[in-house]
């Protein structure tokens, strides 16, 4: 006995096609509408970074400049110390992204392969640490550095931030998964702890090593809280911190809208490019270390 299929009418494929079609045409539009919310305070910023002094202050949400007017850039060159800021910024970011990526791999390694006592308590301890808002610490942290004789000084910038919980974390995930019977293969080879780390585990954790990068390259470009107590020298300045001196009027009275925001605009364009590039990686690196978690 043959059983006949019977195929669906056409009405009803046409009407379920067009529901279907509706709803992603909706996604879609929800989508673009959230992109352009969070696409716009952008769009502003380069535009008031544009404007004259007067356009920017009568009309600040306007996203065409009118005229177009680039004497806040040349102001911010000239008549700021956003080139010492940038020249501290620099410094600091790199030197503190290579020790925490340096750091965060040696430990992140040390928990998820070596076996000593009181290796739950310490991932636990890390954990924990991830946990404390970093405002509670700013206070310890200027006694600490005022005890150590760094206070006011690039040793008081870089050292505290040259390794933290969170790459640790990251990195700790990313090495269990990774398989041991290729560590055993350099062990029998005659490589030791550091060498097999070094030569073997550290090159195939590429994404988890580019995921800490571009984290801990935005974190210490960003900082503010931890120059805020670490140091009072205006030579000494970061990016952050010389950007809150122009908010707080250091230049004189007035909104002074554009030379704000097109100081704000140059400080966010190494991350944008940076994010850009890796991005890809990024992604790969945040999911391949959170399958083992």
């Amino acid at each position: 006995m043959t059983t006949l299929t019977t195929r669906p009418p056409v009405a009803a494929r046409d009407h379920r096609a067009a529901r279907t079609l509706a709803s992603r045409i909706l996604g879609y539009a929800v989508l673009i509408f959230f992109g352009l919310v969070f696409l716009y305070p952008f769009v502003i910023q380069l535009a008031n970074s544009l404007k004259t002094e007067p356009g920017a202050a009568a009309n600040p949400l306007s996203p065409f400049p009118d005229p177009v007017s680039t004497a806040g850039f040349e102001r911010i060159v000239a008549g700021t110390n956003f080139p010492l800021w940038l020249g501290n910024s620099l410094l600091v970011t790199v030197l503190v992204t290579l020790g925490r990526v340096f750091f965060d791999s040696l430990a992140g390694y040390a928990l998820a392969r070596l076996r000593f006592r009181g290796r739950a308590g310490l991932f636990a301890a890390v954990i924990a640490v991830m946990a404390v808002p970093g405002v509670v610490l700013l206070i310890p942290k200027f006694l600490v550095l005022n005890q150590l004789g760094i206070y006011n000084s690039y040793a008081g910038l870089i050292v505290p931030l040259l390794a933290d919980a969170a790459g640790v974390f990251i990195m700790k995930q990313f090495f269990e998964s990774i398989p041991v019977s290729v560590e055993e293969a350099a062990r029998i080879d005659g490589a030791g702890i550091f060498r097999t780390y070094w030569s073997v585990v550290l090159p195939m954790a590429r994404p988890a090593l580019i995921t800490l990068t571009i984290l801990s390259f935005q974190g210490s470009w960003n900082e503010f809280p931890h120059s805020l107590v670490s140091v009072q020298d205006p030579d000494l300045f970061t990016l952050p911190r010389g950007l809150a001196d122009l908010v707080s009027g250091s230049l004189g009275k007035g909104t002074q809208y554009p030379l704000k925001l097109g100081a704000a605009l140059l400080a966010t364009i190494p991350v944008a490019v940076l994010f850009v590039i890796f991005q890809r990686y990024f992604v790969r690196g945040g999911n391949e270390g959170a399958e083992k978690g």
